[in-house]
């Protein structure tokens, strides 16, 4: 006879892998161009003046500069370096 009974399955036990997520640089903070502002799901954020969309839609800086967020927006003031 078994010492222990078996193990039954269990349907739990599964995790995504972390995504990092999330606001990169902060409003006033300096940035160079290519640098990634926010990463996320969607458009959180919608890009403002001096900034890109990546596929993923990813903000990122096309010119150095200070990051600004307004309202849903984010830009970049160029040469504020």
């Amino acid at each position: 006879m078994a010492h222990k009974t078996g193990q039954g399955s269990t349907r739990n036990g599964r995790d995504s892998n972390p995504k990092y997520l999330g606001v990169k640089r902060f409003s006033g903070q300096k940035v160079r161009a290519g640098s990634i502002i926010v990463r996320q799901r969607g458009t959180r954020f919608h890009a403002g003046r001096n900034v890109g969309v990546g596929r993923d839609f990813t903000l990122f800086a096309l010119v150095d500069g200070t990051v600004k967020f307004e309202s849903g927006r984010v830009s970049v003031i160029a040469g504020a370096n």
